[in-house]
């Protein structure tokens, strides 16, 4: 069973479960991976260490429906073509991980989510016949694209993953890969075969009618909003940062580059430390820490001097100068073939303004 995208930011990648009908008990049981609860001792910190704990619910299907009734996502239901040894086992298998010592496990976005753990189940019932049909294929998404497109309609959600995700989420994803989304589990189920070459799904119903909007079909292009930004972030600091702009100008000037260079030093340590000190693997490696640098927290020393007009020191110069070579780094990054992360947004939004400031900074020549 599928179930279509919430507006909620946590059901913005949909959901689904497996649903077993048992006329001989006369129970409809849906066992629905990914659930979590906030007030779970220690859920935060375990949220921020990489290390979540979520579960396995099994819920009677009118109960479980009612809430997405409620929320106007639509569902559907893929009936598949299993033997009864492979239904059984594949029931008892889920009746046993629902058990209260069973059901906790370690929780990963891309790896170990509500759909992987649904397709992994299905695998193993099946003999291992899916991995064997989807390992070799792919339409080309990575984890990234999948995940600003289902993003895209929260812009903070859409900047966030944009920004914190390194180059794990960035190479071509197989059609088992493509699992961790339960709309492209579904789509790849429609395709699947049995072990004698039948269509593995043998009906699909729409259980629940779609009455959201639905996310888009693929990520949206914003590069030219990021350069445009880039390109005016960096020509309005440099003009109101001259020596000779009005005092008025200079001053906004230097608060707002102020804030901006806090704000960009905090992210930058954050980006460093879900590398080096949590087990989020996708966050791992980052070259945004690049273009976010905490060395940007030094220059908040600058901020006096660039509004009065003045030189500051030849030391902040310095690491002004440092800032912008880090960022000239991550650009010239995109020339190497071993690494992948997609951060040409981030460039042309930030690459124009660290020079800019790099030159402004730099120390008054003696005549």
């Amino acid at each position: 069973m599928t179930m279509a995208p919430g507006e909620d930011y946590w059901a913005r990648f949909g959901h689904n479960a497996i649903l077993v009908d048992d006329p001989a008990a006369g129970t409809r049981t849906l066992y629905n991976y990914g659930y979590f609860d906030f007030e779970q001792p220690g859920f935060l910190t375990r949220f921020l260490r990489g290390r979540m704990l979520y579960e396995l619910a099994a819920l009677p299907m009118e109960q479980d429906l009612r809430g997405y009734e409620i929320d106007g996502r639509g569902v559907i239901l893929q009936w598949l073509d299993v033997t009864p040894e492979q239904a059984f086992a594949l029931r008892d298998f889920l009746v046993w991980n629902a058990l209260p010592e069973n059901k906790d496990y370690h929780y990963d976005y891309f790896l170990q989510n509500c759909s992987t753990k649904v397709r992994d189940a299905l695998d193993d019932a099946l003999g291992g016949t899916l991995k064997r049909q989807w390992q070799g294929r792919s339409h080309g998404f990575t984890y990234r694209s999948e995940a600003l497109r289902l993003s895209s309609t929260l812009p903070w959600l859409y900047l966030g993953i944009h920004l914190g995700l390194g180059p794990f989420v960035d190479r071509p994803m197989t059609w088992w890969d493509e699992g961790y989304v339960p709309g492209r589990l579904a789509d790849a189920l429609r395709e699947a075969k049995t072990a004698d070459g039948g269509p593995l799904v043998v009906q699909e119903l729409q259980l629940l009618p779609q009455r959201i909007a639905l996310p888009p079909s693929s990520p949206p292009d914003w590069r030219w909003r990021f350069a445009f930004a880039g390109l005016g972030l960096a020509l309005l600091f440099g003009l109101a940062l001259h020596p000779r702009a009005p005092r008025a100008a200079r001053v906004a000037g230097a608060s707002a580059i102020g804030v901006l260079w806090l704000g960009f030093g905090l992210v930058g340590l954050g980006l460093l430390a879900l590398w080096i000190a949590t087990d989020h693997s996708a966050a791992w490696q980052n070259e945004n820490a690049l273009l976010f640098n905490p060395l940007c927290l030094l220059l908040l020393a600058a901020v006096p001097a660039l509004a009065r007009g003045d030189a500051p020191s030849r030391w902040l110069a310095r690491f002004a100068l440092a800032v912008a070579a880090c960022a000239c780094f991550a650009f010239f990054f995109k020339f190497l073939p071993f690494r992948i992360q997609s951060t040409g947004d981030w460039i042309a939004l930030l690459l124009p303004l660290h020079l800019v400031l790099a030159l402004r900074l730099r120390p008054a020549r003696r005549a």
